[in-house]
């Protein structure tokens, strides 16, 4: 076998753009307040975990996940906020908005990555893929103040590959030809698709890198992988299989609102008033995006991480949260143990479909059902106008007696209104920062 084969002569017969932001949540309060430069910075304050670390942090082990007081024993310097997710949000448009100057072909993939597909619009900008990479790159700088990391190659699988071979600010492109010298170098655990039991089997059949698994035969991959590792031998063969998806996504498997409080707490009260509240925030959701669940899940987590849960499959389609909390409560009774700590709530709403599709039963109390649903549409009009949670359910309005503590700071966005500006409805402003 000969490892300086090339796997492909063509140098770019597609060339597929991979962007992938550096600490993205640090890095965007670094941009809104230069003075964290430098410094080791971590979001996640509010739920008392780590959520994101910037790589100053990351040089004292800090990683996601890791509880704060943890990290802070770690690094005592550490500065941790509270995650301004609207914030991030307006970045990360901006950041696809950027990256749409230059193709139409941007696929959203998270908070933080797009893919983009950059075949062809070289003659448009009279400049390599390569430099026109850099263009990007150089500009999301400029413009936005953080820095990314960019992949550059003939497959998406290959270019999410790059984006992450050099890591922060990197920029590695590998065209067709040098296909066989990037994956020599990158292990089997690195492979975007491949989990901890695939890496465990193939490494137990003598495979070691990415470039070991390429070079089996395709038949026997999709014997022992089926159709998931055909696809992946593909794609890191430079044939693409995943086109960039340019559609926004509009459908939603499940939606899920969880809330860690603390301290923990063994208080019957308070822990069903934060489920409520969750399933309060988790059905206005589905009603914002028109969606209705069939299925409807609860999670009561321990303080040691243990949890207990149940899930319930509803007679009808329904995401009226006075129709849903009488099966809440009845969920909770049947899982709350009275004396356990518990450290957090979680609602999951699953089976998701549209609102349009509603079909009457016969044997259904359907004035009920409307009238219900006419008091739904009132409270969401004065939430709407009037802020978040202005009318809740009774059970919730315990969680006012609560003591403030660290976890209920709020970013600092949400003390920088513009006038005319609510909790609800603002300008896409990420914050202003200027001192007169």
């Amino acid at each position: 076998m000969n490892n300086n084969a090339p796997i492909m002569i063509t140098d770019y017969p597609r060339a597929i753009l991979h962007v992938d932001g550096d600490a993205f949540f640090a890095s965007v309060e670094q941009a809104l307040e230069p003075s964290l430069r430098g410094k080791p910075v971590a979001t996640g304050k509010e739920r008392g975990i780590i959520a994101c670390a910037n790589y100053e942090a990351k040089r004292f082990g800090i990683q996601r996940g890791l509880p704060i007081f943890a990290a802070q024993k770690l690094c005592p310097q550490l500065i941790v906020l509270p995650n301004d997710y609207e914030t991030y949000s307006l970045y990360s448009q901006r950041m696809f908005d950027i990256l749409r100057r230059y193709t139409p072909m941007v696929e959203e993939y998270s908070i933080d990555e797009a893919f983009a597909d950059l075949t062809g619009v070289r003659r448009l900008f009279r400049c390599s893929y390569e430099e026109l990479a850099r263009k990007i790159q150089i500009d999301i700088r400029r413009e936005l103040n953080i820095t990314v990391s960019v992949g550059l190659s003939v497959s998406k699988s290959l270019a999410k590959l790059c984006s992450k071979f050099r890591k922060p600010n990197g920029f590695t492109a590998v065209p067709g030809n040098y296909i066989h010298l990037l994956l020599q170098r990158t292990p089997l655990e690195k492979v975007w698709g491949f989990g901890h039991n695939t890496v465990s089997l193939l490494q137990k059949l003598g495979l070691r890198t990415a470039y070991d698994f390429v070079q089996r035969p395709e038949q026997w991959v999709a014997r022992l992988l089926h159709k998931p590792g055909r696809d992946i031998w593909n794609e890191l063969r430079g044939n693409m299989l995943w086109p960039v998806n340019p559609e926004a996504k509009t459908t939603s498997a499940t939606i899920i609102k969880s809330k860690t409080f603390t301290p923990p707490s063994s208080d019957r009260q308070f822990v069903y008033a934060q489920l409520v509240r969750n399933v309060e925030d988790a059905c206005m959701k589905a009603r914002r995006h028109q969606l209705r669940p069939k299925m409807l899940g609860i999670v009561l987590r321990h303080q040691d991480f243990h949890h207990d849960g149940l899930e319930a499959k509803l007679n009808r389609a329904t995401a009226c949260t006075v129709e849903l909390l009488s099966i809440v409560h009845s969920m909770f009774d049947r899982i709350f143990r009275e004396g356990s700590l518990y450290r957090a709530t979680m609602i999951v709403l699953g089976g998701l479909e549209s609102d349009r599709m509603e079909q009457f039963d016969l044997f259904e109390d359907r004035v009920r059902i409307a009238t219900l649903h006419r008091i739904t549409r009132a409270v969401d009009t004065i939430n709407l106008r009037f802020g978040r949670r202005t009318v809740c359910s009774a059970a919730t309005l315990y969680l006012q007696s609560k003591i403030p503590t660290a976890r209920d700071e709020v970013p600092a966005r949400h003390y920088c209104q513009l006038p005319g500006e609510t909790p609800r409805r603002r300008l896409a402003i990420p914050r202003w920062t200027i001192s007169v």
